[in-house]
């Protein structure tokens, strides 16, 4: 994570941060926080997309899956495991 996104934080709030795992516990965290973000941590957090979807498994449409990262997920419902990549 770029270092000049973390200005404003507290030292509290950095090591949350940095605690994520994902862009999405990331987030939640800033909603926790009650942090508003700016249009450029909001993209650097998400992709630039400007937002964050989460992808239902292909196999049985089941929501929610694990974020194993580099756009890999398994599913909780089938134990489906595949690529962001692989969907395109």
């Amino acid at each position: 994570m770029r270092e000049e996104l973390l200005k404003g934080l507290t030292e509290d709030q950095i090591v949350k941060v940095r605690a994520c795992v994902n862009r999405r516990d990331l987030l939640q965290l800033a909603k926790d926080e009650g942090v508003d973000l700016t249009e450029e941590q909001l993209e650097a957090v998400t992709g630039g997309c400007g937002t964050v979807e989460v992808p239902k498994c292909p196999r049985c449409l089941a929501e929610h899956p694990v974020d194993l990262g580099a756009g890999r997920y398994k599913c909780n419902n089938c134990q489906y495991e595949w690529t962001v990549d692989n969907l395109y």
